[in-house]
């Protein structure tokens, strides 16, 4: 097993990952290969950067990174609905749900980090 494996935030972003994989699945040919395109890409370097966030030397940096890819990936995710790509208003809810979840838990990684308690 990883180091990071063990991670709340790491689980949770896999599992957004996975999510993604499954519902893009299910947009239209053009929807799939350009916005579904950019929501797995975004996904996967999301996960990749907080597993190596899991080593102290860069994890601010890091952490940081993946919060603003997490905020483009919410942005791609409301074009997505606009466009129609969803197949219901779920798999949207369910998406972005996921995305602040696992902003939420960065963001509180994150000002830990910066901040430790003494």
């Amino acid at each position: 097993m990883s180091f990071y494996e063990d991670l709340k935030v790491y689980k949770k972003a896999k599992d957004m990952a996975t999510y993604f994989e499954e519902i893009v699945r299910h947009f239209d040919r053009y929807n799939k290969y350009n916005l579904g395109a950019d929501i797995r890409k975004l996904a996967r370097e999301i996960l990749v950067l907080i597993a190596k966030a899991n080593t102290r030397r860069l994890r601010i940096e890091l952490l940081g990174k993946s919060i603003d890819k997490l905020e483009e990936l919410k942005i791609i995710l409301n074009l997505a609905k606009e466009a129609k790509a969803f197949n219901s208003f779920k798999s949207f809810e369910v998406s972005t749900k996921l995305v602040i979840e696992v902003l939420k838990q960065c963001e509180g990684w994150k000002e830990e980090s910066e901040f430790p308690k003494r």
